[in-house]
């Protein structure tokens, strides 16, 4: 399992239209056999700050099944208007410490 993590920052006035894009893709998360899990959340201390974290179960299941699932194209119109307040977007591996 891998885990993407995408960091926003948000203006005050696209903050709602922000969530409700995630609140209507999600569908299309909880749909793919490639997601296992996902959640976005805010920043307490600067509320234009939000981090959208996925649980994929590899890369390649996340940009080669995901991606050509035939939901994407919709999940990817409701995003769109936000990816130029994406500061980060990567894929991540769990370290076990104990």
């Amino acid at each position: 399992m891998i885990i993407e993590y995408t960091r926003y920052k948000v203006a005050e006035g696209n903050r709602e239209a922000f969530v409700e894009a995630y609140r209507q893709a999600a569908k299309y998360l909880l749909n793919s056999p490639d997601c296992v899990a996902f959640e976005l959340s805010q920043c307490l201390e600067e509320k234009d700050r939000f981090v959208l974290r996925i649980e994929w179960k590899s890369v390649e299941e996340h940009l080669q099944g995901f991606r050509k699932e035939p939901g994407f194209q919709e999940f990817f119109q409701l995003v769109k208007p936000f990816f130029t307040n994406i500061e980060e977007m990567q894929h991540y591996e769990a370290i076990t410490l104990a």
